[in-house]
């Protein structure tokens, strides 16, 4: 079964004053745990999926056009309950994630789920083994039926790796206590560390948050905290990093997966070469991205070399200001209406209907994300704001994932679920729009430079770290193949990728190596992180074409939107001239950073 999930966009903020924030309303998923509606749902779908395999098991292959679009639908409306039921179960685990009782109800929810679908293992394994001209004889004869063709594309993508029903049985059966496991053991290991910074006890997000602050001395020891408590655990990060990517190695072995990162590419509908284009296309720019602008931010800040702590520092010309929660709403929301009024009218009961929850509160999971939970109900938003003005960007970040899903809804819940290389799209493209609009209301030379640094900060955080991100993992999955690895090998695989990536002007400080341990998506998505870098490049190409001024620009943006995971990335390229499988496409999205690093350098004379 596909169930939504969230994947966290690693954030660090911090600040006071911060206004009226919006608290989740789930009452749109159910009203409460322990109510009739879940309870309905419950048994609705463990005697569905029952029926399912009853009618189905054994005769997809008899089946005519008419019935194999109804054996689909019915699939959908099954994956429908069942997401709907783990969203609710997991927005609310992750408000609280330390809060046992939320916890047991998620793993209790995901207990009942994972039984009552196991019957439906089948239905891809068998559908699978359809006869191509079969399958295509059907599509022909029924248009409903064709619509769910790119599905069926992604299904059939693996059929070379699928095992005996039988496996894919005892696979699905025992996920929950597989990488599921795993991956709670994670989580609420995170969720429970607290740091000590001058005194004051911090969790892992307020500790972060320190790294952008003015002060050194406070950067400075927010990173020893982190250092100091990642050591205490780096044998638990170690055993889940070890059991995942052994575990992960087993699967990929047995379905003659040729690369870890194969499953991956299957899964975002992308080829290896393009990523490997993208990827190299990154790790080239380095000298003329990362290098270059590490360089001049030592000078900025009167430094001959940097520190670890120095990297997310703010300018010393930044003030300390602390965004509220209206005005970031507002810049935003202005943003997105300036584009265009309906992007903001989509946007609107995000913020009115409690669809977002803002706050830092103890125990929530850290970071930011947008859940699409079902089609026909609406995505949540998840942040952890506290007023810095990089807060006010990943708003307009997660708001455009928000926008993006119920804008893609519209292809109903198997055609919905965007790749992940193209799911960014309108998230950065939100961030865009949100900085052009600061950009261009920039009274001094000063603001602008501020404005200018901090769009290529996170454009460097997007691509080229997590650029090497993705080095870390594909050298960490290599090495776990070999044999066991210690926390030291680990520590040096992270290392590896530090110094090529940040430039020269950087020193490490000791403990430094243990940083790997607490980025989520290495846990919850392997390879996941070249989605960001996929998706920086392809909307700095998008933003060109827009900036160029194509009058059509705005109903083909749309359109790409609503498409969801209805094409692949050629097809919704096409229509702005763009192509991902050529190599100087990536050039086309690095030269918009390098073209702000040379405004900024321009600006230092």
């Amino acid at each position: 079964m596909h169930f939504p999930q969230p994947v966290f966009d690693a954030t660090t903020s911090g600040g006071k004053d911060l206004g009226n924030l919006p608290e989740w309303d789930l009452s749109d998923l159910y009203p409460a745990t322990d109510g009739p509606e879940i309870s309905r749902d419950m048994a609705w779908l463990e005697k569905e999926c029952a029926a399912f395999a009853a009618d189905y098991e054994g005769k997809l292959a008899g089946l005519d056009a008419q019935g194999l679009l109804d054996a689909v639908k019915r699939y959908e409306q099954i994956d429908v309950i069942a997401g709907r039921i783990m969203s609710f179960a997991g927005l609310r685990y992750y408000q609280c994630t330390t809060d046992s009782d939320r916890s047991k109800f998620m793993a209790d929810c995901q207990d009942k789920i994972t039984n009552y679908t196991t019957p439906l293992v089948f239905y891809g394994l068998e559908f699978n083994r359809l006869e191509d001209d079969h399958l295509a004889g059907l599509l022909a004869a029924n248009a409903d039926l064709a619509r769910y063709k790119p599905v069926f594309d992604r299904m059939r993508a693996m059929k070379p790796h699928q095992l005996s029903d039988e496996l894919e049985k005892f696979l699905h059966d025992q996920s929950t206590v597989g990488a599921a496991a795993w991956n709670r053991l994670f989580d609420e290991t995170m969720a429970a560390l607290e740091f000590t910074v001058d005194g004051e006890t911090l969790s892992l997000e307020a500790t972060l948050n320190l790294l952008t602050e003015q002060d050194r001395s406070k950067r400075e020891a927010a990173t020893h905290a982190l250092t100091e408590v990642f050591r205490e655990n780096i044998k638990i990060f170690s055993r889940v990093h070890n059991t995942l990517a052994k575990e992960k190695e087993i699967e990929d072995r047995w379905r003659k997966m040729p690369t870890p990162q194969t499953g991956r590419h299957l899964a975002n509908h992308v080829e290896a070469e393009v990523v490997e284009a993208l990827r190299n296309a990154v790790v080239a720019a380095y000298p003329r991205l990362s290098h270059r602008y590490y360089a001049l931010k030592a000078k900025w800040l009167g430094l001959d070399r940097m520190q670890v702590w120095d990297r997310n520092a703010p300018l010393p010309m930044e003030s300390d200001k602390i965004v509220n929660w209206d005005e970031a709403t507002e810049t935003v929301m202005d943003a997105y209406g300036e584009f265009d009024p309906k992007m903001a009218e989509i946007a609107k009961p995000f913020f009115t209907d409690g669809w977002i929850d803002a706050a830092v509160k103890p125990g929530k999971a850290p970071g930011a994300f947008a859940h699409p939970t079902v089609t026909p109900v609406h995505p949540y938003v998840m942040l952890n704001y506290l007023g810095k003005p990089r807060d006010v960007m990943t708003l307009a970040h997660e708001l455009g994932h928000g926008v993006h899903q119920v804008l893609a809804a519209e292809q109903g819940e198997l055609l919905s679920s965007t790749p992940l290389t193209l799911a960014e799209t309108a998230s950065v493209f939100g961030e865009m729009l949100t900085f052009q609009k600061l950009l261009d209301g920039a009274k001094t030379k000063e603001e602008r430079k501020i404005l200018l640094a901090g769009k290529v900060e996170d454009m460097i955080n997007t691509v080229v770290r997590q650029i090497a991100f993705y080095d870390f993992e594909c050298k960490l999955h290599a090495a776990r193949a070999e044999g066991e690895l210690t926390p030291d090998d680990i520590n040096a695989l992270w290392m590896s990728v530090q110094a090529e990536s940040l430039g020269p002007v950087f020193d490490f400080a000791d403990g430094y190596e243990t940083f790997w341990a607490y980025i989520p998506h290495f846990v919850h998505s392997p390879f996941y992180v070249y989605a960001y870098a996929f998706g920086d490049g392809l909307v700095n190409a998008l933003y060109a074409v827009y900036a160029e001024g194509d009058p059509d620009f705005r109903e083909k943006y749309f359109d790409m939107l609503r498409a969801g995971g209805s094409k692949h990335h050629k097809e919704l390229l096409a229509p702005f001239g763009l192509d991902a499988s050529d190599p100087k496409f990536w050039d086309k999205g690095l030269s918009m950073i390098e073209g702000f690093i040379d405004e900024l350098e321009a600006l230092e004379d």
